[in-house]
């Protein structure tokens, strides 16, 4: 009776198992990676980001401008409760061909004193307006908002 043997240089290689061991270890490696790092959710989050500086940036030149007008604010800011509610709540772009019935802040940005040009919604600014709205409360409390963030993120900012 005859056993087989095999002989130690004929076993070179991985065997099936191994290789689709390493093939299946990589794949679950993979998919963790792309997940922890998300280019989309690292994108819209830095969008965000943008859009949190410039209602800031509208709003404190807003400020300024009340301050420096005897606690006036620029007529153009409608009121309401919403800041994201209606379409005649959003701010007209620096050099917009017609700011009607959009919210013209010029006055900030004539001679440059407190904006050099009203900053640009990233990725939601339409032909005359900006992407970003404004409002006030009875009371004149300016609330500057960016519609439609990515996420449920909400961004306004209210003095």
């Amino acid at each position: 009776m005859k056993l087989f043997y095999f002989n130690k240089k004929d076993n070179k290689g991985f065997t099936l198992i191994e290789v689709l061991l390493v093939i299946a270890l990589i794949a679950v490696l993979a998919g963790i990676t792309i997940i922890a790092i998300n280019p989309a959710r690292q994108t819209g989050q830095a969008l965000n980001a943008q859009r949190k500086a410039d209602v800031n940036t509208i709003l404190n030149a807003i400020h300024q401008y009340a301050l420096e007008n005897s606690g006036q604010l620029p007529s153009s800011i409608p009121s309401g409760t919403n800041c994201e509610g209606e379409e005649y709540y959003r701010i007209c772009k620096t050099d917009a061909v017609s700011c009607t019935s959009l919210v013209d802040l010029s006055v900030l940005t004539a001679s440059e004193v407190y904006l050099t040009s009203i900053p640009l919604n990233p990725g939601n600014s339409g032909t005359n307006h900006t992407g970003y709205n404004a409002i006030q409360s009875t009371n004149g409390r300016v609330t500057v908002c960016a519609p439609n963030p990515y996420g449920d993120d909400t961004i306004e900012a209210t003095r």
